[in-house]
């Protein structure tokens, strides 16, 4: 049985980590840094950072602020926000980022995937997939968005996936923005048709409020990994109480 992940999520916004829900109306969370060296201690089996305004403003990730991160911790780190190119992800890999993750530059250009792929092998190569349930003409389907979520493209979530790991994803991080920030739990039915849908592990994100909430995700809605901020970042649940809760309910996870 393959072990299951428990992953911190920093987003962060000139600099600062924050928290918002449903990718608005944001709080300030703490010092990316700090916040990156806490959860090494804690026992985090991976880090991932994003720029959330960097694709939104068209400026580049800061890659100085990824190359200060990875000075306090050894844990495997996925950045996102902004990469636009292969020389983007380029720059982050060699600040220390173990992963890119690729979200609207790959919408607009597809073959992005690719070119990260060839350089540094799929499994350096992640889909930053932000979906969302959106009803029109009384028909509920779940959409692709881009921009840091402000921006709808009409394509359907089920064929993009399919898509970009043919193209050489190696893994997706599904941010299902309906469920962001609310603490009520993940969309289990979204995880579990992605990750039904595909080969590659898949990464839930958005709605943890609690230790239920990632047991279901990773049981339920069959997720390789249980990404989380809020209930981190502000103290509601520690990494080890997770970890030691979803132990006791029969998954197999690495203990601190």
């Amino acid at each position: 049985m393959l072990t299951k992940r428990i992953i911190p999520c920093l987003d962060v916004d000139r600099g600062r980590v924050v928290k918002g829900v449903k990718f608005f109306d944001h709080v300030d969370a703490g010092d990316p840094v700090a916040q990156a060296r806490k959860y090494q201690e804690d026992g985090a089996d991976e880090l991932v950072f994003y720029d959330i305004s960097a694709s939104h403003e068209g400026r580049q990730i800061m890659a100085d602020l990824v190359a200060q991160v990875m000075d306090e911790i050894f844990m495997p780190l996925t950045v996102g926000g902004g990469i636009r190119t292969l020389d983007d992800a380029t720059r982050l890999i060699q600040a220390g980022a173990e992963k890119v993750s690729l979200n609207s530059a790959a919408v607009k250009n597809p073959t992005l995937i690719a070119e990260v792929a060839r350089k540094f092998g799929r499994c350096a190569t992640v889909l930053g997939l932000d979906a969302n349930r959106v009803t029109k003409d009384g028909v509920e389907t779940w959409e692709v968005f881009i921009n840091g979520g402000r921006v709808g493209t009409g394509i359907r979530v089920m064929d993009w996936i399919k898509k970009a790991e043919e193209l050489g994803a190696g893994e997706i991080v599904l941010n299902a923005m309906n469920a962001d920030g609310t603490t009520a739990g993940y969309d289990i039915e979204m995880t579990a048709a992605v990750s039904d849908a595909v080969k590659i592990p898949v990464v839930a994100s958005g709605g943890a409020g609690s230790p239920e909430h990632m047991l279901d995700v990773l049981t339920k809605g069959c997720a390789d990994a249980a990404l989380a901020a809020s209930i981190f970042h502000f103290g509601t649940y520690s990494i080890g109480q997770v970890k030691e809760f979803l132990a006791g309910h029969g998954v197999s996870i690495r203990l601190i």
